[in-house]
């Protein structure tokens, strides 16, 4: 048998050569350059060197206009150099354990809404058991009604127990004064009612009447790096300025009680959750905030049929309104997500790495179309990896595709098993698991990946300002001990 040479020791040391090499081409071609240098100076003397400064003639004019031009370009380059954006601080919403949904409660309740369906019940009972979630994720309390009562009042108070509770955390950990607000940025994408949440939080908080709001409904689970785009759009063109960017999804008016299934699948991976992001583009902040924006990539694939209907909100045979998910979701979400690397690839990944993929390419496409394309190694870009916990086979097939270890998809994982589907604000749980366990460094860079409706695939990169400490108070306070936890292929209900 032949020896498996992709993972011997001399070729993990070749292929890190290599990637020094070239990733440090520039220095290691400049320092013999300068070694030259040196060496020339000190084989002059300094009366060789006196007498050629002596020998050198200034223009006064030439220095002026040389000094002009100098100030000029620079004067050039650092106004028209971005502004930066800083994360501050976020909070996420915990709900509390009343609203907590075990697998037998959540069964249970099943087979009473479906008495006369008892083969959705069973669909529902296999979902739940590959589902990845535990068994301490929440719904809101019209849900724990048989049958459930979605009324619009009780879809209100769900909004505004989890959008102030987050609002109220924010100000506590950033000492922020409603007052300071400057742009407020609110995306549900099921529930838009009138007036928007957005101004729901505007008349809580008594914010200025010149707050430049927007409220974002209908762009799915990826709406939340969407607000982030939108905020720092805003802040480049609004110097001195916090922006507050709201994430949630609102269960109770979307609880599908019918019996088609693929439109019961949501029921079964969607719970309560929410979060609330203070960005700033102001210079005081960057000492105190916790990470650097320094990249947003979109893609929408809209434009094609199946990619627009995969994720799709209409009513069933009996007129009863939920969201049908088609059985092309995740070829769909493959595509869309190698089109967003093809963007973000540029922007992240060291030189090495391009080399890598760019010969590949060529090679293909000249010499044999069937050699195994290049796929870079986005952990030599990133230490973190927040993959939005939309189920378990989105971070299963992201995992596979970026080869990533089981570490790296970790907090993504728990944020699933604990929380559930949060929807858009998933990332931000993923992100403080990371953070509670001690992980965050000065320096990291973190790649915040979104899938949502339409259909998109939406990357956030960030860099961390300074070592965070282990947040209090937080969703993982009270348990972050016991995580990671074993989560196993089928849970037998």
């Amino acid at each position: 048998m032949s020896p498996d040479f992709s993972n011997s020791v001399k070729l993990k040391y070749v292929k890190l050569g290599y990637h020094y090499l070239v990733d440090h081409i520039l220095t290691l071609t400049l320092v013999p350059v300068m070694v030259g240098i040196v060496v020339e100076i000190v084989r002059l003397g300094p009366d060789e060197l006196l007498n050629l400064w002596n020998s050198v003639h200034f223009d006064l004019i030439q220095v002026l206009c040389s000094s002009f031009l100098v100030i000029f370009i620079a004067t050039v380059y650092f106004m028209s150099k971005p502004r930066c954006i800083y994360l501050v601080d976020y909070a996420c919403y915990k709900p509390p354990v009343t609203c907590r949904v075990p697998f037998a409660t959540f069964m249970e309740h099943s087979r009473l809404i479906l008495s006369n369906n008892p083969k959705s019940v069973e669909f529902q009972m296999r979902i739940l058991e590959r589902s990845g979630l535990g068994e301490e994720t929440c719904l809101p309390p019209a849900i724990h009604y048989i049958p459930p009562k979605p009324t619009m009042e009780a879809a209100r108070g769900e909004a505004e127990v989890v959008i102030f509770s987050a609002m109220d955390s924010l100000f506590e950990k950033t000492g922020l004064k409603p007052k300071d607000i400057d742009i407020l940025i609110v995306n549900c994408s099921l529930f838009s009612p009138t007036p928007s949440l957005s101004a729901m939080v505007i008349n809580k908080y008594k914010l200025r009447s010149n707050i430049k709001s927007f409220n974002l409904s209908g762009m799915g689970c990826s709406a939340g790096l969407i607000s982030i785009d939108l905020a720092r759009d805003l802040l480049q063109v609004h110097p001195n300025s916090n922006a507050v960017v709201v994430s949630t999804e609102i269960i109770t008016p979307n609880y599908y009680q019918g019996k088609e299934r693929a439109m019961l699948l949501p029921n079964c991976l969607f719970r309560m959750g929410g979060a609330a992001i203070l960005l700033s583009n102001r210079n005081s902040e960057r000492w105190r905030a916790k990470y650097r924006l320094v990249h947003v990539v979109r893609t929408h694939k809209g434009a094609d049929d199946k990619a627009y209907r995969c994720v799709f909100e209409e009513e069933d045979k009996e007129g009863k309104v939920g969201i049908n998910l088609s059985k092309d979701l995740m070829a769909i979400a493959g595509e869309a997500l190698k089109s967003n690397i093809t963007t973000i690839g540029p922007l992240v990944l060291p030189a090495s790495e391009q080399l890598l993929f760019l010969l590949t390419l060529i090679g293909r496409k000249i010499f044999n179309p069937k050699w195994k394309p290049y796929i870079p190694d986005f952990k030599m870009a990133f230490e973190h990896f927040c993959i939005h916990a939309g189920g378990r086979a989105v971070i299963d097939e992201l995992q596979k595709n970026l080869q990533l270890s089981a570490e790296h998809v970790e907090a993504s994982r728990m944020t699933l098993h604990k929380f559930g589907n949060t929807s858009s604000s998933s990332l931000w749980y993923e992100m403080n698991y990371i953070e509670s366990k001690g992980r965050m460094k000065k320096g990291d860079r973190i790649w915040q990946i979104a899938f949502g409706s339409g259909f998109k695939c939406n990357s956030a990169v960030w860099k961390c300002n300074r070592t965070i400490k282990t947040p209090t108070g937080g969703p993982w306070d009270d348990c972050i001990d016991r995580y990671p936890v074993h989560i196993p292929e089928v849970v037998k209900l």
